[in-house]
């Protein structure tokens, strides 16, 4: 039995569990297999073992997976769920199913008309800033650039509103990465009221260290990487 194998045997009886805790059916938290750092073969594996999606952090280096991954392409999804910057997004339109990281109306509208010129339409989630860490990316939800993004996305037709995204706090306690899962769910249903047009069905939230908690405060789909695949070494390429 390979390590990814033992790994996800491991990684599901654990979602289940929480999601036993919280009176959820599984099939209602999607699984995400965060893939950025490891190799295309890695990726070959896990998807011959049946996860069907996946999510990237740069474009480069998907980009330099791709050619290997095309045997697999038809049946998995690939998502950017890392920052992308406006100078790319023609390429992060052609090469994933999905971008989970809009951050801004400018970046909105770039994808927008990237999307349209392949004659596609792009699914996307906007990411949420709901910690005080600089590093962190995200709108702010309290901010006028938050309400122009989302007046304007029915008028985007080319991108697919899905819902929200999140990152928890690295390292903080249960109390606090538990309140930043419960503000994007209250924030998801104070949009969904006030913007009947979108769609908000996908709660992006929890990671390898806190998806148990994201699963009791509601999130839909949660993103492991090294819970899944094991220690990333450090990226070296290009973003």
């Amino acid at each position: 039995m390979s390590k990814l194998v033992e790994n996800l045997e491991r990684l599901e009886q654990s979602i289940a569990e929480a999601c036993r805790r919280a009176g959820r059916r599984r099939e209602e938290v999607e699984l995400m297999a965060v893939s950025k750092t490891y190799p295309a073969e890695t990726i070959a594996e896990a998807a011959a073992l049946g996860l069907r999606l996946f999510g990237e952090n740069r474009v480069q280096e998907f980009a330099a997976k791709a050619p290997e991954l095309s045997p697999w392409r038809q049946s998995t999804r690939c998502h950017l769920i890392g920052h992308l910057q406006s100078n790319k997004t023609t390429k992060a339109a052609e090469l994933f199913d999905a971008v989970d990281s809009v951050d801004s109306l400018r970046l909105a509208e770039r994808l927008n008309d990237a999307a349209e010129k392949l004659g596609k339409q792009l699914p996307v989630l906007i990411e949420v800033k709901l910690s005080a860490e600089e590093t962190k990316e995200g709108i702010n939800p309290e901010s006028g650039e938050a309400a122009q993004l989302l007046d304007r996305l029915p008028e985007l037709a080319h991108l697919g509103m899905r819902g929200l995204m999140t990152i928890a706090p690295w390292g903080a306690e249960e109390a606090v990465t538990r309140a930043c899962f419960r503000s994007l769910r209250e924030w998801r249903d104070k949009w969904a009221a006030r913007y009947p047009r979108l769609n908000f069905d996908v709660l992006s939230m929890g990671m390898s260290g806190d998806f148990p908690y994201a699963i009791e405060e509601g999130t839909t789909r949660i993103r492991i990487g090294t819970g899944l695949f094991g220690k990333r070494a450090p990226y070296t390429g290009p973003a």
